[in-house]
């Protein structure tokens, strides 16, 4: 069977932290991005709106030659990962996400087994850290709090603002305030790794604070090694392709900031995908 690059889907631009990192792990392999900028953001949408998105946008990365996806946005795997993955696939495709790596090693964090959990209001209405986190490890308390400001104030790369440490500071410690047991918090949106200094500044000493994309990246590489089927399919010969809905020259400018380095993005159009496809 014909190879292809490994896809990587967000939202926006935060799944391209976790690029950096797969990228830094395994840059032997190819691989194609896709921002769905036009429709950002997923974090206030209702579960049917971002299944339908995010199929139509895994879909399209199939159609590139994708054969395995990597949804590296915590809202749609929270609301859509599981339902493309039992309804949708066609044969011989693989969709991953980027919650379960996390939750799988958050208890090789935590001494108290309080692990407080920072994203966006769609992940947290959703509650799928909780769960996950309960069903590895049901000894673990998971505590949860929404910070809807944090992922414009990182699109606008106001990172260290005084404005900025007051929102960040107000997150914190409403989070922290809900335990005084909390050791661990996980930082369970894409975009907040950017401003991890700001954090640090508000957040006692003896709490680990967890980005994601190192423990995805581990979690792909882990998976490959295991799936040999799928690790053929993909394409050795570090490429790389950006792709958005929206402006390629704004995607390029802003990109460089999550990725750290100079992105040349191309416009795409991400069609709807009937709901009877499976």
């Amino acid at each position: 069977m014909k190879q292809g690059p490994i896809g990587i889907f967000d939202s926006g631009f935060g799944g391209l932290t976790v690029f950096k990192s797969i990228s830094q792990l395994l840059p032997q392999y190819s691989y194609t991005y896709l921002g769905d900028n036009a429709r950002v953001p997923y974090g206030n949408r209702s579960f049917e709106t971002v299944y339908q998105y995010t199929k139509e946008c895994v879909f399209k990365l199939f159609e590139m030659g994708c054969p395995l996806v990597i949804v590296a946005c915590n809202t749609a795997s929270a609301k859509a990962l599981r339902s493309i993955q039992q309804n949708d696939l066609p044969e011989g495709k693989r969709v991953l996400g980027v919650i379960r790596p996390t939750t799988e090693v958050i208890n090789t964090y935590t001494k108290t087994k309080h692990v407080g959990i920072l994203a966006t209001q769609g992940t947290v209405k959703s509650d799928s850290y909780k769960i996950e986190i309960e069903r590895f490890h049901p000894d673990i308390t998971v505590h949860q709090h929404a910070c809807p400001v944090w992922v414009p104030l990182v699109e606008n790369n106001d990172l260290s603002s005084e404005g900025t440490h007051y929102f960040v500071n107000e997150d914190v410690q409403a989070l922290l305030a809900q335990s005084d047991e909390i050791d661990t918090i996980l930082l369970a949106c894409t975009h907040y790794p950017l401003l991890l200094p700001t954090i640090q500044a508000h957040t006692p000493k003896h709490v680990k604070l967890v980005s994601q994309g190192d423990l995805v990246a581990k979690s792909l590489q882990e998976y490959l090694q295991r799936h040999p089927e799928v690790e053929q399919l993909c394409e050795q010969e570090s490429r790389y392709s950006f792709y958005t809905t929206d402006d390629p020259v704004d995607f390029g400018e802003k990109a460089k900031l999550f990725f750290g380095r100079e992105v040349l993005a191309f416009h795409t159009s991400v069609e709807a995908i009937d709901d009877d496809i499976k």
